[in-house]
């Protein structure tokens, strides 16, 4: 047996060789079908782009910042390789209106990488994560009766009821003294209105410190990040952050399986139910006899997660935008004033009247937008600024990068709201925080709407500035939030008392 082994050890070498050669002439060839487009030279023939991705990822660093830089340099279309694929970076405004606009092409294949983290199933096949475009309109078309204005005018109730869980909250420190940490209560208030008005669950956690749903979701977000490292299973130091993640995943999940199972009884013992999105999730099960509870509740976590983290960034660089720019801040608040006055719950027609608010968080999501980007499958081969793209090839689309582009936004890093003003020119296909086309986001008009809601309040109640020696830096956990959280110090502009009904 011991005389066998030099020749098994052999046989294994052979094959490895044997591998070894065939994997980097497969690289070579992919190195060959896109090296006539530009971009900035692989770090490594075998690894293309990604240590220096991972490197910064490692620093807390933003890596859209680094291909802002590399378009600046190298042009509106350029490469970036990860070991055998590449991705083809697009920021024209006419790539932008020819692949979003159009459902002729389908999310890539990065896509699929959210159908599980870690070994446990996350998003699976959700509305943003289903590839398929005929069983995604499906599913869209079901959804809609949750988003129509119809439905949306009703929830003013619950926006009004939860935004003043967070005034009250603010209240009990707002003595110009006490540091506030913005963006932890922004994220509360968001899941409680998510909770409330999408499945018909009160958390309260705005109240509520225990709470394990806002640590879950940030986590779970977190792992969009750490997915990029293909080799994080394998890491020793990311083993305890792994298994938290696929444990707040269970949580998430446990969560939808019981609010499911209690709507499910509502209906069965006739009880009335709202036209939410829980009951559109389950109608939608019946509609196309596809009643798998797993399904079901990849819809959940969806919505669960999109709903309270992208609304509650936006807050959060809203506020810091505001404290940053005085004057931008003022007259938001004299808009406030002069709309609502001290009226304690906002209706409906009044936040059409807040146009310069609005034109306040278009330009926050200009300069931060919280989903940041998105991606395309481009099958056959095509022609962009002259360069002959693959079939095959995965094209990514991004907002932050084209927001702050000077050839589409002059003095891109100034904060400037009349830049969406309704007399000024239209962004040409160079702002898509929600996407576009028929694959943009379902809940776009909704969290616009909680954001007025809750920032209107805000704005009538308290004035706030940032605590000094905070960093100002961006955090990418799969969408962007402020890494210092936000943190200020509140003061009451008005005694909350002569707030009326």
């Amino acid at each position: 047996m011991w005389a066998l082994l030099p020749s098994v050890f052999g046989l294994l070498l052979a094959l490895a060789s044997a591998f070894f050669i065939l994997f980097s002439g497969y690289i070579f060839y992919i190195h060959r079908k896109y090296d006539h487009i530009p971009g900035p030279p692989r770090d490594s023939f075998f690894f293309g782009h990604s240590p220096i991705l991972l490197k910064v990822t490692r620093k807390n660093e933003l890596m859209y910042d680094l291909f802002l830089e590399w378009v600046q340099k190298y042009g509106p279309v350029i490469r970036i390789n990860f070991m055998h694929k590449v991705t083809v970076l697009v920021v024209t405004p006419e790539g932008v209106k020819e692949f979003l606009m159009s459902p002729k092409y389908t999310k890539d294949w990065f896509y699929n990488r959210l159908f599980n983290m870690f070994g446990v199933r996350f998003m699976g096949k959700g509305l943003v994560t289903d590839r398929d475009y005929d069983h995604w309109h499906k599913q869209r078309r079901i959804m809609d009766p949750a988003f129509s204005r119809k439905y949306l005018i009703g929830m003013m109730g619950p926006f009004n009821e939860k935004a003043e869980d967070l005034m009250e909250k603010l209240a009990e420190k707002a003595d110009g003294q006490t540091k506030v940490g913005m963006h932890d209560l922004l994220c509360r208030v968001t899941l409680d209105v998510i909770s409330k008005v999408a499945f018909g669950m009160d958390l309260h956690s705005i109240d509520d410190d225990q709470t394990p749903f806002p640590r879950a979701i940030s986590l779970v977000m977190r792992g969009l990040v750490e997915m990029r490292n293909p080799f994080i299973r394998f890491s020793l130091a990311k083993q305890k952050y792994i298994k938290d993640a696929q444990e707040s995943i269970r949580l998430l999940r446990k969560t939808g399986r019981e609010c499911i199972e209690r709507r499910r009884k509502a209906i069965q013992d006739g009880e009335d139910i709202p036209v939410d999105i829980l009951t559109q999730i389950l109608k939608g099960a019946v509609q196309e006899d596809e009643c798998d509870m797993e399904d079901l509740l990849d819809n959940f976590v969806t919505f669960f997660i999109a709903g309270q983290e992208t609304t509650a960034n936006q807050l959060s660089f809203t506020v810091i935008e505001l404290a940053r720019n005085p004057d931008i801040l003022k007259k938001a608040q004299e808009e406030v004033d002069e709309v609502i006055g001290s009226k304690r719950d906002l209706e409906y027609d009044d936040l059409g009247k807040l146009q310069y608010l609005s034109q306040v968080l278009k330009e926050s999501l200009r300069l931060y937008p919280t989903a940041p980007g998105t991606s395309r499958a481009l099958e056959e081969e095509t022609v962009l600024e002259g360069l002959r793209i693959p079939a095959g090839t995965s094209l990514m689309f991004n907002s932050y990068i084209m927001g702050r582009m000077e050839q589409f936004y002059p003095d891109p890093l100034v904060f400037n709201p009349d830049r969406f003003h309704p007399d000024a020119p239209k962004p040409y296909f160079s702002y898509f925080p929600f996407s576009l086309g028929p694959r943009s986001c379902i809940g776009q008009v909704f969290a616009q709407m909680e954001a007025k809601v809750v920032m209107a309040k805000l704005l009538q109640r308290f004035e706030f500035e940032l605590v000094e020696g905070q960093p100002f830096k961006i955090y990418d956990t799969g969408s962007l939030r402020p890494m210092g959280g936000a943190i200020c110090r509140l003061r009451p502009r008005m005694d909350s008392n002569t707030t009326k009904k």
